[in-house]
């Protein structure tokens, strides 16, 4: 059996992972475990060479959180008076961390807010972005809270090669319009983009909380978790800091007050994809070590690549994915391409019927199609043979043209002085906000040091045009 030290690691690929899953693999077999992590996602390797599914039973015991059972959906129904996201009803946003402290808190009247982010990658986002950011804006609107989305333009540039950070800034400017396109609501939303928050003036108190977990944090931990080793550059190890920085109320005083007292005490829910979950893990390691409430999570499944169950949506592979920009045709022609669960020829699809277990265009629709009973029917029908693959594609392309199609409309009444409001740091609305007089206080000490900036540019320009008339 080959050891770590023994296997050559890929370009591209946090090393020490990589080598850790080749490792796993026996030299006799041809097994291989799945990988999911913040940088790569894929299902294993069966003892045939198969390529086989993500297992995310196998996940929940891997990483320690918990399923999201029948007796919490009901819970759920009953505090917020909504009906539980399809997503939810389906096992789709299948596990969490201490969603359970987050439905007493809000049974007890005590505040939290939603953090959630994205790692722009390209300019335009694919469908399976849009999956957990349209379950983010139900939480919004199921628990009426304060929303804070993350941009995180400095990770891409930092793990992607070929990204410059000019390529990454764009990026983050046209995905925030696709975000604002799902319908948030900007009195309870406030969007970011990493470079230009946190290095632009605005993120002082997020910068301290940077500071504070990042000194908490150890090169250990973050070899551990990651899978990092001497050949990643030293703001990759640095990074989980940056990102755990925005679970904390204190990072923003100006959403949530300045009383370090009460402020520190506000929790977070992170509705993310699963392969966040190494972040948030170091988060809630250091945490209390801060005086710091733990983050909450729940988390979703991938939505599967076009290619199978196997992987998921990449927004760096176009064969992959449906982006939230593609027409009509593109999609039925991408859709028309997808891995089908049904038989080789009409006579076994009858005979035998298909498989909506693995039959990509059958998974879109349990992501997509809202009715339970419309999705049920297709899915007798199509495993007992009374419907071919086909229609079952036909079905699926439907649904996503109609999805990307009311998404077209939303963005394109989405400007960039819209996106700019939403940018801005300013107090968000909501239940528990701060008092008015502690609103007052903080925006009178924020216009006392731009007015003192504006003194000191009114006398560098007097000093510059008395120079030029001399």
């Amino acid at each position: 059996m080959a050891t770590v030290s023994d296997v050559p690691d890929e370009p591209g690929q946090p090393p020490a992972l990589t080598a850790l899953s080749l490792a796993q693999t026996s030299q006799e077999s041809k097994t291989k475990e799945q990988i999911i992590t913040p940088f790569d996602v894929s299902g294993g390797v069966d003892e045939h060479g198969k390529a086989v599914a993500i297992d995310y039973d196998k996940l929940i015991d891997h990483f320690g959180s918990q399923r999201i059972d029948k007796l919490m959906l009901e819970r759920f129904e009953r505090l917020t008076g909504k009906p539980p996201h399809r997503l939810l009803r389906r096992g789709l946003v299948f596990s969490h961390r201490d969603l359970n402290v987050i439905l007493d808190k809000y049974e007890k009247g005590i505040p939290f807010f939603l953090y959630t982010g994205r790692g722009p990658s390209s300019g335009s986002m694919h469908v399976g972005h849009s999956v957990p950011f349209e379950f983010t804006k139900y939480l919004q609107d199921a628990f009426n809270v304060p929303l804070i989305i993350m941009l995180t333009d400095d990770e891409k540039f930092l793990h992607s090669p070929k990204l410059s950070l000019k390529d990454c800034r764009k990026f983050a400017l046209e995905n925030a319009l696709d975000i604002i396109a799902i319908g948030f609501d900007p009195a309870k939303t406030f969007i970011f983009a990493d470079t230009d928050f946190i290095y632009g003036g605005h993120g002082a108190a997020f910068g301290y909380n940077i500071l504070e977990i990042g000194k908490k944090t150890t090169n250990n931990q973050i070899k551990g978790t990651f899978g990092f080793n001497d050949t990643n550059n030293i703001l990759e190890f640095a990074f989980p800091a940056t990102q755990s920085a925005t679970s904390f109320a204190t990072s923003f005083p100006f959403i949530f007050g300045s009383n370090p007292k009460t402020v520190s005490k506000i929790p977070c829910l992170i509705p993310c994809a699963i392969d966040q979950d190494p972040y948030f893990r170091q988060c809630r390691d250091n945490a209390p070590r801060l005086g710091l409430v733990k983050p909450a999570l729940i988390h979703t499944v991938f939505l599967p690549s076009l290619r199978g169950r196997e992987s998921k949506m990449s927004a760096s592979d176009t064969e992959s994915s449906i982006y939230l920009s593609d027409t009509d045709n593109q999609i039925k022609k991408k859709v028309g391409k997808a891995f089908s669960g049904g038989q080789d020829t009409r006579e076994l699809q009858e005979q035998i019927g298909g498989r909506t277990a693995v039959d990509v265009p059958f998974q879109y629709l349990t992501f997509f199609l809202e009715s339970d009973e419309e999705l049920d029917s297709l899915k007798e029908r199509y495993e007992k043979g009374l419907m071919q693959s086909g229609e079952m594609k036909a079905a699926a392309t439907k649904e996503l043209q109609t999805y990307v199609a009311a998404f077209r409309e939303r963005r394109k009444a989405v400007t960039p002085e819209i996106r700019e409001e939403f940018m801005r740091p300013r107090q968000l609305i909501f239940r528990s906000m701060p008092p008015e007089k502690e609103q007052v206080a903080m925006l009178e000490e924020r216009k006392k040091g731009l007015q003192k900036e504006l003194i000191l540019i009114d006398g560098e320009m007097e000093r510059l045009q008395g120079n030029g008339q001399a």
